[in-house]
């Protein structure tokens, strides 16, 4: 809402002391304002087109007007250093477009997947370890299982084999981000029930959950994909993934 964007109160101290600095609870934005600090906006787009638009006056004129105070009080000026970093997934769905009169007041940066195999990789990795650990998981994720982890998820989002040939593309977003999610998914599910690191039958189980959320279709798509090319790949994980596609039946 607006309020959490801005200001609140503190309605015991309102009803006690009415409208003052003390029973002013500053949001977020007014905080960074104040402060002269930066903000972070996160998914931004998830945001009601009124509550977005409520951003308008305080990035142009950089200035909150609080009118149930008086005098200087009144008005909130951003410090230098002010500013707002807002986030917003181009692939999602259920978004509220942003107006073209706040799209104005921001600079706009695309990330895009990450082009290089081994970076990719190496990201996935070192992410899903530290999640692991703060899960309890002192088993380091296997590499080779990893790669096969990245290598999926890559030809899964862009439609096109190692081979270079067009293939069914899932409508999941499936992201570096989510990527980590299974990745520290099946590092949990390994560790809790064999005490082990995960292996390629949990990748199979967890991308059942990754792929099924969506659409009931990204299932059959990726049971084609296990199943069809998958099968001829060298490699100890590529062989045990193919042998663990029955995993799917039940999804």
């Amino acid at each position: 809402t607006e309020d959490q964007i801005k200001y609140s109160w503190n309605y015991a101290l309102l009803v006690s002391e009415g409208p003052s600095t003390r029973s002013l609870v500053p949001a977020p934005m007014l905080r960074g304002m104040q402060e002269g600090r930066l903000v972070r906006f996160e998914e931004i787009t998830r945001c009601p087109l009124e509550v977005q638009d409520s951003l308008l006056s305080l990035l142009s004129e950089r200035v909150v007007s609080i009118p149930e105070l008086e005098g200087p009080e009144a008005m909130a000026f951003a410090r230098q250093g002010f500013n707002v970093i807002a986030t917003a997934n181009t692939r999602d769905r259920g978004v509220n477009e942003m107006s073209a009169a706040l799209k104005r007041r921001f600079n706009f940066e695309t990330v895009f997947p990450i082009p290089d195999l081994d970076t990719e990789i190496a990201l996935v990795e070192a992410e899903a370890t530290a999640l692991l650990r703060r899960s309890g998981v002192t088993a380091a994720p296997d590499r080779d299982v990893m790669e096969v982890l990245v290598t999926t998820f890559r030809e899964l989002r862009s439609g096109v084999g190692q081979d270079g040939s067009a293939m069914d593309r899932l409508s999941s977003v499936m992201s570096t981000a989510e990527a980590v999610s299974v990745a520290h998914a099946m590092g949990v599910r390994g560790w809790f029930l064999r005490g082990e690191p995960g292996d390629a039958a949990d990748l199979v189980t967890c991308l059942a959950g990754t792929a099924a959320k969506d659409s009931p279709e990204d299932l059959a798509r990726l049971r084609r994909y296990l199943e069809q090319r998958v099968s001829g790949r060298r490699g100890a994980q590529w062989k045990a993934l193919h042998a663990s596609r029955h995993l799917l039946a039940g999804g």
